[in-house]
């Protein structure tokens, strides 16, 4: 049979499965595109995902391509990605055979040139300064002499020496260093953990808390000082309860952390000199304030001199004080002893008058009047108690002329015949309820007679109780060798349950086995005795 050119052109295709085809163009699109180097803005991205990478887009006006970064890449970039974000990413280009999807795995990004890097340092001033953490208000004031003194700046490096260098010039005092990487992956989230660390402190490990924390670092770039404009060194700084100089980079130098510190030093060693005073400066000031309150003692104790002598002068002299209270109190005195005396004639006088009146004829007067009254008011009383016994005896007597013995008769007639009418009712109704009760009792024991189980025992059955008195209802309520009670209508009886009807079966033939055997040794025993009596048997 002749092909035609269509089936010839189908037979020499080659034929793939899916993941083959998948495969193929995977490796065709990682050959063909091995690095590349992509612009673009950041879209869709959400922050790292639960695994750990970070899945987003970068986009231009007319095209998308998706992007992956994994997790130990995102861990150490520099610069993070954010939304909108205009970078330049580096990375090879592959496809995810699951969807059909073509993306570019990530190994290093960086903003797209330092423009873009100064938008973004502008946004996020911006952001930050919304939520007031720039505002004067929230600044603490330095310490004027610090005991402790808390630097965070790199271990190596001429920082740090220059700050100690001023320290020692100025005023020696207790540094804490607390080193980190100023510069790359990490030195932001260690410069953030330095500050909560310091404010943590609490002396209780033998290091004093510091009273003033010095963030310190040499120039540099942009890009080299870009661990310092991180939100987490910032809100680290903003959060801080003690208070904080920053000193990062030279004087034209800016960063986020110095808009947020509590002071901001152009070089580390002007932040040395900012956080102690100067010996000598300390020194001659302690020795001016020496000069000055010895002069200031002086003048005072001169003008107290001066006042308490003036005060002297304008006191009364002891003679005088006394002289006149004394002659107050010899006027008082004179004054007394004449009231005495007229007070004593006055009370005489009085005396006389009394005197006179108080006379024997006058005195009998008295009583003899006395008498008289209480003559006439035990009368008055008399006439007065025998009116009210009248009074009563009149009372007495009407009601002693209504109660009469007639009418009591009567009344107790009327009582008794009333008292045998009811008596005769309690004793119907007594009767009555007794009859009542008693046939409703009858009615009663006929209805448990005829419902209760003995009258179902009268015809044959019985009930099964174990030794505790719970009724046995199943058989399978019954355990081997379990003791039971049995109750019949005439009595109760014990018994033991057997599970096995073979067994059961076996102890019955055995127990009539036996029974035959024991009458058969009777009968056996009686003939023998019959024999040894020599008496012979009937049968």
């Amino acid at each position: 049979m002749k092909l035609t050119p269509n089936q010839s052109a189908k037979s020499n295709l080659t034929e793939f499965s899916v993941s083959e085809l998948a495969v193929a163009i995977k490796n065709t699109l990682e050959t063909g595109f091995s690095h590349v180097s992509l612009r673009g803005e950041v879209s869709g991205y959400r922050g790292p995902h639960a695994s750990g990478h970070c899945y987003f887009a970068i986009k231009d006006n007319r095209a998308k391509i998706d992007a992956v970064i994994w997790r130990g890449v995102f861990g150490k970039l520099k610069i993070k990605p954010e939304e909108g974000m205009q970078v330049t990413a580096k990375g090879r280009v592959t496809t995810y055979p699951n969807s059909s999807k073509y993306q570019i795995i990530i190994e290093t990004i960086e903003p797209a040139g330092l423009g873009a890097l100064m938008a973004l340092l502008e946004q996020r001033k911006k952001k930050l300064a919304g939520e007031g953490l720039f505002d004067e208000s929230r600044k603490q004031l330095l310490p004027f002499l610090p005991r402790v003194v808390g630097i965070i700046t790199s271990l190596t490096g001429a920082v740090l020496r220059d700050m100690m260098h001023g320290f020692n010039e100025r005023c020696p005092t207790h540094v804490i260093l607390w080193p980190v990487h100023v510069q790359g992956e990490n030195s932001a989230a260690e410069v953030a953990s330095a500050i909560c660390g310091f404010n943590q402190m609490d002396g209780s490990k033998g290091l004093a808390r510091p009273n003033v924390i010095i963030v310190a670092r040499g120039g540099g770039s942009l890009e080299d000082l870009w661990s310092f404009n991180e939100e987490c060194v910032v809100r680290a700084v903003a959060e801080s309860k003690i208070p904080l100089i920053s000193a990062v980079g030279h004087e034209t130098d800016w960063t986020l952390i110095d808009l947020v510190a509590d002071a901001r030093a152009p070089t580390p060693t002007k932040a040395a000199e900012w956080a102690v005073p100067k010996f000598s400066d300390i020194a001659a000031q302690t020795e001016n304030f020496a000069i000055r309150l010895k002069s200031t003692a002086r003048r005072y104790i001169t003008t107290a001199k001066i006042n308490l002598r003036a005060a002297i002068r304008g006191l009364m002299r002891p003679q005088d004080l006394i002289a006149l209270p004394q002659q107050r109190f010899d006027s008082v005195e004179q004054r007394l002893t004449k009231s005495v005396i007229n007070a004593v004639q006055a009370h005489n006088i009085g005396f006389m008058k009394v005197i006179n009146k108080l006379n024997t004829s006058t005195i009998l007067a008295r009583i003899q009047n006395m008498q008289t009254r209480l003559f006439l008011l035990q009368h008055r009383n008399k006439d007065v108690y025998l009116r009210i016994i009248n009074i009563n005896r009149n009372a007495l007597v009407t009601i002693a002329t209504r109660i009469s013995a007639e009418f009591i008769c009567s009344r107790i007639t009327q009582s008794n015949e009333y008292l045998v009418a009811v008596t005769t009712n309690l004793h119907r109704s007594f009767r009555q309820h007794i009859t009542n009760k008693r046939t409703a009792i009858e009615q009663n024991n006929k209805l448990l007679v005829s419902l209760g189980y003995q009258s179902v025992l009268a015809r044959g059955f019985a009930v099964v109780r174990s030794y505790g008195g719970q009724t046995i209802k199943t058989r399978h309520d019954i355990t081997n060798d379990m003791f039971l009670q049995i109750e019949f209508y005439d009595g109760k009886i014990g018994a033991r349950a057997l599970h096995d009807t073979k067994s059961c079966e076996h102890t019955i033939r055995t127990s009539k086995l036996k029974k035959v055997q024991h009458d058969n040794k009777c009968n056996n025993d009686k003939i023998n005795d019959e024999k040894e009596s020599g008496q012979g048997s009937l049968f």
